[in-house]
């Protein structure tokens, strides 16, 4: 986890700008935001390109328009926390991920005492936790893999999880308000109702009393064959003619299936569309466009999964990848 420390004040610590939900992100609505007009150095890059659901895009807006706890659940690859950072990045609005794997304990989050060299002396000194530090800055939070983190740090998380939750640092004696513009944001693959597909394994059941505090919940699918081929040629420009657009057309008809495969069971390994973004560029680089697969996803999956793999590619492509299945170590 990245180390955050006190930044120097923000320009402006609470919005200072409305923004058009129509104007900036093209969504039939009236809804009016709040965000800043002076971008920080925790405010992500904006992705021109980047399409926003509809239903996703109304659900994290609310979060940071009405201070609303959001969850965002969905399959690997459909790209929950980036939809939270464009939408971040439109409003000037610091955003920070914290993704919850198993390594995340309480003490990262709250923090602990450190050795520190002052006045050419070791002395003790408290290093503030992620959340404190987040909890006092106008920023948006995001935990990633919600329904995959401990049950120490989720007791921790669900302190702040009320709109007026205060956290309480017993080390320190000392009681945390939230600023005005933390926001709280989270994805997940199971709602916190556990793993029963066999999917996800490390993911565990989230006690419904903190279940209940998270205000939304909204589902992201993966996007509709048209809309993600606008996507991977407006980041690959030189295949919009005939020719190339019927190539990204085959690619992202080869990542669906390789998805169909995920939900089903067949395959452990998933395209997201921003591997077919990868699988476009390097064909470009290499000039090969099964070279290019084997290098950007192929090599990636289970060795015993491979010709399954295989078969989704030369259902879209007309060619056989069977010769080089198997083989870990490219020529």
């Amino acid at each position: 986890m990245a180390n955050i420390t006190a930044a120097p004040a923000e320009t402006s610590t609470l919005p200072d700008i409305t923004i058009s939900v129509r104007q900036v992100f093209g969504l039939d609505s009236e809804m009016q935001v709040p965000g800043f007009s002076q971008k920080t150095e925790h405010v992500p890059d904006v992705d021109e390109s980047y399409r926003f659901d509809h239903d996703t895009t109304m659900a994290i807006l609310a979060g940071f328009a009405y201070n609303r706890r959001v969850m965002i659940q969905g399959y690997h690859g459909t790209g929950k926390s980036t939809h939270i950072e464009q939408v971040a990045a439109r409003l000037n609005w610091p955003c920070i991920r914290v993704n919850l794997d198993s390594h995340i304990s309480r003490i990262d989050l709250i923090g602990k005492d450190a050795i520190v060299l002052r006045d050419g002396k070791q002395v003790t000194e408290y290093r503030e936790g992620l959340l404190p530090w987040a909890l006092q800055h106008p920023t948006a939070l995001v935990f990633d893999e919600y329904d995959a983190g401990r049950p120490d740090v989720m007791f921790v998380i669900q302190r702040v999880l009320e709109v007026e939750g205060k956290l309480t640092l017993l080390d320190q004696n000392r009681v945390i308000r939230p600023h005005p513009a933390f926001r709280l944001f989270s994805t997940s693959n199971t709602v916190g109702l556990g793993d029963t597909t066999g999917l996800y394994h490390g993911t565990q059941q989230i006690n419904q009393g903190q279940m209940d505090r998270w205000n939304i919940v909204a589902t992201l699918n993966y996007l509709p064959h048209d809309d993600e081929v606008g996507i991977v040629l407006s980041k690959s420009p030189t295949y919009d003619n005939d020719t190339g657009r019927k190539t990204i057309k085959a690619m992202v008809s080869c990542a669906e299936l390789t998805r169909a495969g995920f939900i089903n069971g067949d395959i452990s390994t998933v395209m997201s569309p921003r591997t077919v973004i990868t699988w476009a560029e390097n064909t470009r680089i290499f000039g090969d466009i099964g070279f290019a697969f084997r290098v950007s996803f192929l090599n990636k999956c289970d060795e015993l999964e491979r010709p399954v793999v295989a078969e989704y590619f030369q259902r879209c492509f007309g060619t056989d990848l069977k010769d080089v299945v198997g083989k870990v170590q490219l020529a």
